[in-house]
């Protein structure tokens, strides 16, 4: 009997197999790539909501498990993946302005703000106004760590690259069984995913879809993170990564004209340079109506768990929350009540509720 089964392989996935690696405990992972949020994300981890210069819920947190994280699966995978930058707001006036010397005094800010508007000297840049630096931000190469991780996992022999059947699941109040296999615990990590699963579609778990597009744009010459309308990441020989979209009916993988032409639009107004569009593509975000995860335990069977609703923050998110999911199945801490999916099991589960009498 293994210890853990682990359904899905995106950063949520990823983030659980390695708290499990580090406390020795042993796992099995089923993954069939249906969820493509992972491998086209921007990979970004950023401290502040740009749009309004509001602090990220729990950012200094997630950052401080985060970090190492990444910086260790670097050293074993032996590949590069963390990226840390600066990223440079773009100001669309006077007004903005002010409202960032207002933010830097925010406590949770005042070490990701410099309090200074950075003049643009890039000629390829439209940004009269100039822009607000954010520090202790980057990426994370999420495509290649999700390549990788997988490949590490097949040589171990603990991938199986399958779909996961439910009526193959066996829950017991003991065990569980799938197919040939037994575990302790099972983990369904699957992103959107989960608006599927038999045992937690009663979440409210809504479905975000995200769209890039790859330019190559030898004019810029920009090192740094850009954020407009958009983002604007720099990538290696001139290429740079566009995005993202927010597309709230669309749960197809594929990517569509009309986020190109939007992207394209608002890539227009910021670049003085020319750029050629080389690739787009785009997955679906698991996200949550209060913008909080969906993490914890099954109402009714306590041997089954979601690690889930990480939206566009889960290079952030992830590490974090799965040290939580341990630390609350091992050791039996409570979850940061914001983020335990108990907080939807009275209003969405009514199965819980007449049991409870409440």
């Amino acid at each position: 009997m293994i210890d853990y089964l682990i359904v899905g392989l995106g950063l949520a996935g990823i983030s659980m197999c390695e708290t499990l690696s580090g406390h020795g405990k042993s796992f099995v992972v089923i993954n069939d790539d249906s969820q493509q949020a992972t491998k086209v994300a921007g990979g970004l981890y950023n401290p502040v909501v740009l749009k309004r210069f509001n602090p990220v819920w729990m950012a200094a947190e997630q950052l401080q498990v985060a970090l190492p994280f990444y910086t260790a699966l670097e050293e074993k995978l032996g590949a590069r993946l963390l990226y840390p930058g600066r990223i440079k707001r773009r100001f669309a006036s006077v007004e903005e302005q002010n409202q960032w010397f207002e933010a830097c005094d925010h406590p949770r800010l005042k070490d990701f703000l410099l309090p200074d508007v950075l003049a643009n000297t890039n000629p390829g840049i439209a940004a009269p106004y100039g822009f607000g630096i954010v520090e202790n931000s980057g990426r994370v190469d999420t495509a290649l760590l999700a390549k990788q991780y997988a490949e590490l996992l097949e040589e171990k022999g603990t991938l199986l690259k399958e779909s996961f059947l439910f009526d193959k699941l066996k829950v017991s109040a003991d065990e569980v069984q799938y197919k040939e296999i037994k575990a302790r615990q099972v983990i369904f990590a699957t992103g959107y995913g989960l608006s599927a699963n038999p045992y937690f579609n009663y979440l409210p778990l809504q479905g975000s879809k995200g769209e890039y597009l790859r330019i190559h744009c030898p004019g810029l010459k920009e090192t740094e993170i850009l954020k407009s309308a958009f983002f604007v990441l720099p990538g290696e020989n001139d290429e740079y990564l566009v995005g993202a979209t927010y597309a709230w009916k669309d749960y197809e993988n594929t990517p569509t004209k009309k986020a190109r032409v939007q992207l394209k639009e608002k890539l227009d107004k910021l670049l003085n340079c020319d750029y050629q569009i080389i690739g787009q593509q785009a997955g679906l975000r698991p996200t949550v109506a209060d913008r909080r995860p969906l993490v914890g335990r099954h109402p009714e069977h306590t041997n089954l768990y979601a690690l889930n609703g990480f939206g566009s923050r889960g290079v952030m998110i992830g590490p974090w929350a799965a040290k939580q999911l341990f630390d609350l199945i091992e050791s039996g801490q409570p979850l940061n009540p914001e983020m335990d999916l108990g907080r939807f099991t009275k209003i969405y589960y009514p199965q819980a509720r007449d049991a409870s009498g409440s």
